[in-house]
């Protein structure tokens, strides 16, 4: 199944919010539709943001057909709904290159960038399981933070494509997900993609992960992306820096997976990148809280980065 695909003039997504309870699909007409969708965390994901960006424009597109003021407008609330995911203004721009050839025109490069993220997917569970099998052994335990399956990047997904990989392959020992705090993508998401895959698997409170690293119940840490910049910093949901701070003092591997689409070379750290923050009620409704939705994990403590395209060996080489 897609979890984000356009279908009869509307995109159609799983909404996320409501899982593992529900499977309930949305139909999103309108650009106002779909921001509230990506804002809410209906839909969200690094891949699978640069789709909805993608086909967003291609409602704009539609509505507003007639109006150029209202449709730049559009594409600009397209753009900026989460700042720091690259991906979705990417995808927003690369179907609004269209928009002077006509709707049919952006529509047909929103499926495009759809199709390439799909194919993506497949690259990159295929790489990233060679990988994981050169580093780790034939028989991984492997620690994954929030969601990098399917839900994330339209099938499959990044990091737990490379999972959901090695467990096709039958070389894999386990995995422990981290519940991702504080929406609880890793317990909610991660936790209902392995049960549809018969993965066996256990969910981790954010806080246990190094600590299982340094008792010896991981082999490798493997998580996703929504930007990578062009030192190699890497930016992903909150908690990660934590997980590559304890992978490198247990001297397990960090091993990041994520498509071409998502580095950016236009940013040079992640010092440039504008973190958001998702205010205090996803938290507490009694005080004031940081809730920073992503965090930023320095090059130098990342083994390698994963893409449909390459492995980047950060510790020592890049193969090809």
């Amino acid at each position: 199944m897609r979890t984000i695909d356009w279908v009869d003039g509307a995109v159609e997504i799983i909404d996320q919010t409501v899982l593992p309870g529900e499977l309930k699909i949305l139909r999103l007409h309108t650009v106002g539709e779909l921001v509230a969708a990506i804002q809410s965390l209906a839909v969200r994901g690094a891949p699978a943001l640069g789709v909805a960006g993608a086909f967003g424009v291609a409602l704009a597109a539609r509505v507003h057909a007639d109006d150029p003021q209202a449709l730049a407008a559009a594409v600009h609330r397209i753009e900026n709904a989460r700042p720091t995911a690259v991906n979705l203004a990417r995808g927003a721009r690369r179907a609004a290159g269209l928009l002077r050839q006509g709707p049919q025109a952006v529509l047909d490069e929103a499926f495009r960038v759809r199709d390439e993220e799909i194919a993506a997917s497949s690259a990159m569970a295929a790489r990233g399981a060679d990988l994981i099998v050169e580093l780790c052994g034939t028989r991984p335990r492997l620690l994954t933070h929030c969601n990098t399956g399917g839900l994330a990047a339209v099938t499959v997904g990044t990091a737990l494509g490379v999972v959901h990989e090695l467990h096709r392959r039958g070389t894999l020992a386990g995995v422990i997900a981290s519940e991702t705090r504080p929406l609880l993508q890793g317990a909610r998401l991660t936790s209902w993609e392995l049960t549809q895959w018969g993965i066996e698997h256990r969910v981790a409170v954010d806080s246990a992960g190094p600590f299982l690293m340094a008792r010896g119940e991981v082999d490798a840490v493997i998580l996703g992306a929504d930007r990578i910049c062009a030192n190699g910093d890497v930016i992903n949901k909150i908690g990660s820096y934590a997980h590559a701070l304890g992978a490198r003092r247990a001297g397990l591997p960090f091993v990041v997976v994520a498509p071409e689409s998502t580095v950016d070379l236009s940013t040079p750290s992640g010092d440039a990148v504008p973190i958001e923050d998702r205010g205090s009620s996803e938290i507490t409704p009694w005080a004031p809280a940081a809730n920073p939705a992503f965090d930023v994990t320095p090059h130098d403590l990342v083994t390698a980065i994963v893409t449909d395209r390459r492995v980047i060996r950060l510790d020592h080489s890049e193969t090809p």
